[in-house]
């Protein structure tokens, strides 16, 4: 008997008076109608014997303490410019530099106040009581010049943050990493205009 090719030829072993039973299921082609697919058949009609030596663990073991699975969901605008990323345990903002900042400078722009804001309100709502703000830039120029304009950059979100949390008692924790750290290589200005950032996180807390 012959096989196509990529065939894989399958081996049954029947077990007592166990019966297995193929069903096969058309499956629609693209651009058939959209309505609810057909359930596809159990090929297995036997039973499991429970008592099967080989289902049973081995005298003395223990199951493996279970693990809570970490959960990601980002978000982000059309344009690219901030990015939210929500995990079981913190919260990222990530705002490209561009929207905060004009070229080579740590000014805050005008249009940065309303951004900070909007972070600061959910830090409030997360009852966040650390916060980390990292700055962050391309490849271009010297790596000691990226340096200082990454932790001014932060120091300057880092500002605008305690203006609007000024009663809420926070500890912060403000680093420049330069062109350390990027999130996309830096072989076009697409892409080092991903690596210009500022990078807001707090932990997740029981959220008003």
């Amino acid at each position: 008997m012959r096989f196509s090719p990529g065939f894989v030829p399958s081996r049954a072993v029947a077990i007592g008076s166990l019966a297995l039973v193929l069903t096969v299921v058309a499956v629609p082609s693209a651009g058939a109608d959209d309505g609810p697919r057909p359930k596809a058949v159990s090929v297995f009609q036997g039973k499991i014997d429970v008592t099967d030596p080989d289902l049973k663990m081995v005298d003395g073991a223990t199951l493996a303490q279970g693990k809570v699975l970490e959960i990601k969901q980002v978000v982000g605008d059309e344009a690219g410019n901030e990015q939210r990323e929500d995990s079981n345990s913190e919260v990222k903002f990530s705002l490209q530099a561009e929207v905060l900042f004009g070229k080579d400078s740590a000014e805050l722009s005008s249009a940065a106040n309303s951004r900070i804001r909007a972070i600061a309100d959910e830090i409030r709502k997360q009852n966040a009581k650390k916060v980390r703000v990292f700055g962050f830039t391309d490849d271009l120029g010297s790596s000691a010049h990226g340096d200082v304009l990454s932790k001014q950059r932060a120091d300057a979100v880092h500002g605008e943050l305690s203006k609007e949390l000024a009663a809420v008692g926070i500890t912060y924790e403000i680093r420049g990493y330069g062109e350390q750290f990027p999130i996309a290589e830096n072989s076009s200005e697409e892409n080092r205009r991903k690596n210009r950032r500022v990078e807001v996180s707090f932990p997740r807390g029981a959220a008003s």
